[in-house]
């Protein structure tokens, strides 16, 4: 997968997700690997937003491969489960990673 497809298969996903009860939250995914990159996922004003920029003023960073970033997001990779076997780095604040993790499920 490129990071065009995994942008268009997050903005999918995210457009499902029940966002309701969230007032802000930014999450940057670096992608790493040949296939890698860099994009954001944010949530504001009940509304989701996923585009292929570096996003500053970010809630966190998360760091996955491709391939683990497409098992996140449709469910078969356990966000928490990646992060403590080491497939998910986080930069920033854990508990807005959490947060997102929650939403994926």
């Amino acid at each position: 997968m490129n990071i065009e497809e995994i942008v268009k298969g997050a903005r999918e996903t995210m457009s499902k997700v029940d966002i309701s009860g969230v007032n802000f939250l930014a999450v940057q995914v670096n992608l790493t690997g040949e296939n890698g990159g860099v994009f954001y996922i944010e949530i504001k004003d009940g509304k989701v937003n996923v585009e292929p920029y570096n996003y500053n003023d970010r809630s966190c960073g998360i760091t996955i491969s491709p391939d683990n970033f497409a098992k996140l997001i449709s469910g078969k990779l356990d966000p928490v489960m990646a992060f403590t076997t080491g497939k998910l780095k986080v930069d920033g604040d854990v508990g807005k990673a959490l947060e997102f993790s929650k939403l994926l499920k």
